[in-house]
């Protein structure tokens, strides 16, 4: 499996063999490094923490720490560097982010309620309407309510990388978050393709 932390720069597009036009997002993939190894008989399960680095000299400090779950830890060790160069155009890859913040929103906005009417009397125009009955005598757990919008984890799977180039993935299509947002991105394009092989 192929992992790394990385940097969202933002969306351009870039022209195919036959011309047409493809959305891609540009992603910096940012210096990472082992931190630290998890083992089943330790900790009780597989994976591998990544640390990334940004900065130079003695400005150089930590972004992003975060782990990687597999299903065998052969090969790595702490202290090994990670780069993008084990990522090749053509990779199907799965793009985690922290979404977007939109503050507090009404329901309208946030799950699309409709409005009520403005004619004939009606009051309820972008209120949120009934929110409990009799019984139980409260508000039910999980009720779409107002409240805070966006700023949680996540995912994009099937992403195409397009090109890789020096520090920067091209990923077809948009994936979440702001610019300069920090991303986790996983490869599992080689797993895939030694499951079909097995299979066989």
């Amino acid at each position: 499996m192929k992992f790394i932390l990385a940097q969202k720069l933002g969306m351009t597009r870039i022209f195919d063999e036959e011309g047409k036009s493809v959305p891609v997002t540009k992603v910096a993939v940012l210096p990472c490094h082992i931190s630290e190894i998890k083992s089943l008989d330790r900790d009780g399960y597989v994976a591998v923490q990544l640390s990334a680095t940004k900065g130079e000299g003695d400005k150089v400090k930590n972004v992003k720490i975060n782990e990687f779950r597999l299903s065998e830890i052969d090969g790595y060790k702490k202290g090994q560097k990670l780069g993008n160069d084990q990522f090749t155009a053509g990779d199907l890859v799965e793009i985690s982010g922290t979404s977007k913040g939109k503050g507090f929103a009404g329901t309208i906005k946030r799950y699309n309620f409709k409005r009520g009417p403005e004619t004939h009397g009606g009051n309820n125009v972008r209120e949120p309407g009934s929110i409990g009955a009799q019984q139980p005598q409260r508000v039910v757990l999980g009720r779409r309510m107002a409240g805070h919008m966006g700023a949680k984890t996540a995912t994009v799977k099937n992403l195409k990388v397009v090109d890789v180039d020096k520090n920067i993935l091209l990923v077809r299509g948009a994936v979440p978050g702001p610019n300069k947002g920090i991303l986790k991105v996983v490869s599992k394009t080689a797993n895939k393709i030694n499951e079909v092989a097995n299979e066989e």
